[in-house]
């Protein structure tokens, strides 16, 4: 049964984690523009041409991107203190990692209402 729990409350953290990778992905973010236009000749090359395919994909790199690069001080963190597993303090490092990247979405999204 601990392990059920434990699992449980990682979730809660999983899913900021992901929801604050996908406010970094949207177009509000100040790097959707830059992520377009690098990658839509990268595409092209692929034979996608469609924009709206491409709008997507962009999006995608974006919140993955924020995604990863906010895990390296969480990794950091577990290598430097021998942890093994993922416990709720790298987690929440790496929550607020993501929040830290997500910041200039958010403040241009609010600014958009």
């Amino acid at each position: 049964m601990d392990e059920r729990e434990t699992a449980l409350r990682q979730d809660g953290f999983i899913l900021g984690i992901a929801t604050l990778g996908l406010v970094n992905g949207m177009h509000f973010s100040p790097l959707y523009d830059g992520a377009f236009v690098l990658l839509r000749p990268i595409l092209a090359t692929l034979f996608i041409t469609s924009p709206v395919v491409q709008f997507y994909l962009s999006s995608l790199l974006l919140a993955v991107g924020s995604v990863l690069l906010a895990g390296i001080p969480a990794a950091v963190f577990e290598r430097m203190t021998g942890r093994t597993t993922s416990d709720a303090t790298s987690l929440t490092i790496w929550l607020a990692g993501t929040g830290l990247l997500a910041l200039p979405a958010f403040g241009r999204l609010l600014g958009a209402f």
